[in-house]
């Protein structure tokens, strides 16, 4: 374990037992998660750099056919392997169940897009009792100027739906490099395909009112392995969290979109009697468009409302 936590300024760095020790906090044990699929270049670095700043690495690795596994155990890991490629929401729940004991547990990335020397930052809140979760930023002070435009783009959209769904006002809804309490573990579905998962952890703990901060990290870009397009990912991540937002916000979901075709509907009809008492007639194909955007938008509504208040009743019904 890294006996260095950067606090204060660069010539006042103490050990992370003096520091424990004046905040009388007893010593934490700190398991790291590393989901991979075939990252046999970059894997065994990453756990050596890790096991520095943690008592347990644990690499699930999701159905690799490359030589993944055998190097993660080779530079000291505890490796546990999904026969074939599940996700990556599957293989953070194998980890979850494997760091059982832990204090804290954090999640990273196995590319190399993470430092692990930035882990006592991001365990700090949780070791200080400031949080209950801590989310990983790139943005938390703005933009960064190594984030590719397109990137950002997506990221802001992302982030926007997110939060909407989760009720949280985070700054970089898709970062892998997270920590969390021990007592948080049972909170998270672990349902969500591929990196949707991000985004549903964060719904989950939104809804559970867990604490979250933010802290800075820095990520590197000339690493990326992921075989999909950007656009693609990116499209995907966002019918997910859509989809989500069904059940945990039925009114953002159905009542408002509802809400803005009945209103369309109506204007619509305002100008058709307009122009029908002046003279003038009413086409069938226009007509019948003002109906249905009523009738599916005041459906829309309804349902939302219905959806909204069955949910508050099971979150009362649950409480009790």
């Amino acid at each position: 374990m890294n006996n260095e936590l950067g606090i204060g300024n660069s010539s006042q760095y103490i050990t992370r037992n003096e520091y424990l020790h004046s905040k009388s906090i007893v010593p934490q044990h700190i398991a790291v998660i590393l989901p991979a699929y075939n990252e046999e270049v970059s894997i065994g670095s990453i756990v050596l750099l890790t096991r520095i700043q943690a008592d347990k690495v644990i690499v699930v690795d999701d159905g690799s056919t490359d030589r993944t596994a055998a190097v993660a155990r080779k530079a000291g890991a505890e490796v546990i392997v999904h026969e074939v490629n599940i996700d990556k929401g599957r293989a953070l729940k194998t980890g979850f169940e494997a760091a059982a004991g832990a204090d804290i547990i954090v999640t990273m990335d196995s590319d190399g897009q993470h430092n692990p020397a930035e882990i006592p930052k991001l365990v700090a809140p949780i070791i200080e009792e400031d949080a209950d979760m801590v989310n990983g930023s790139r943005y938390l002070n703005g933009v960064d100027k190594n984030t590719p435009a397109y990137r950002r783009i997506g990221q802001t959209v992302l982030d926007g739906f997110t939060n909407i769904n989760s009720g949280l006002k985070i700054t970089d809804s898709q970062s892998g490099f997270r920590a969390f309490a021990a007592s948080t573990i049972d909170i998270f579905r672990f349902n969500a395909n591929g990196m949707a998962i991000e985004s549903e952890m964060l719904a989950d703990a939104g809804k559970a009112g867990l604490r979250i901060t933010e802290v800075e990290i820095g990520v590197r870009y000339d690493v990326d392995c992921s075989t999909k397009k950007p656009v693609q990912h990116g499209l995907e991540v966002l019918v997910l969290i859509l989809k989500d937002m069904e059940f945990n916000k039925p009114l953002f979901y159905f009542t408002f979109p509802g809400m803005f075709l009945g209103i369309g509907g109506l204007y619509m009809g305002t100008l058709f009697l307009e122009s029908f008492a002046s003279g003038g007639s009413l086409n069938f194909g226009p007509t019948m468009l003002m109906v249905m955007l009523i009738v599916v938008g005041s459906f829309m509504s309804l349902t939302g409302i219905l959806l909204h208040s069955l949910s508050a009743i099971l979150r009362d019904a649950k409480s009790t």
